[in-house]
C-alpha cells in the first residue's frame, strides 16, 4: 500500500481541494477522503461513501503523473496521516453529526 495527498487547485465551491487516497500494490484505490474549501470531508471505500466521492475504476497515476498537471499538486504521505484524516471523515458522517 502507498498514500497519496493531492492538491486541486480551483475555484468550483462544489469540488473538493484536496484529496487523500490509500492505494494498493496494484495502483487502484482502496479508500480515499475529499475535503471541500469549508472543510466539509467525503468519503469511499470498495462499498460504500459519502456524497459524490467514489473510488476509482482506474489505476490511479504516479506522483510525478499527477504533478505533471498544472492545476494539481501531490505528495505521497505516510499511512499515520491517511488514517487520522480517514477517521475524522467518517466522525464527520456519523448519524446526528450532519
Amino acid at each position: 500500500m502507498w498514500y497519496l495527498k493531492a492538491q486541486w487547485h480551483h475555484d468550483f465551491d462544489d469540488e473538493p481541494v484536496e484529496m487523500l487516497s490509500e492505494i494498493a500494490d496494484d495502483g487502484f484505490e482502496v479508500r480515499k477522503v475529499e475535503i471541500f474549501s469549508n472543510g466539509h470531508m467525503d468519503w469511499a471505500d470498495a462499498g460504500r461513501g459519502t456524497g459524490t466521492t467514489a473510488i476509482s475504476q482506474m489505476p490511479i497515476p504516479t506522483v510525478d503523473e499527477i504533478d505533471t498537471q498544472f492545476e494539481y499538486s501531490a505528495v505521497e504521505v505516510d499511512s499515520r496521516e491517511f488514517e487520522t484524516v480517514w477517521l475524522r471523515a467518517l466522525e464527520q458522517t456519523a448519524p446526528g453529526t450532519q
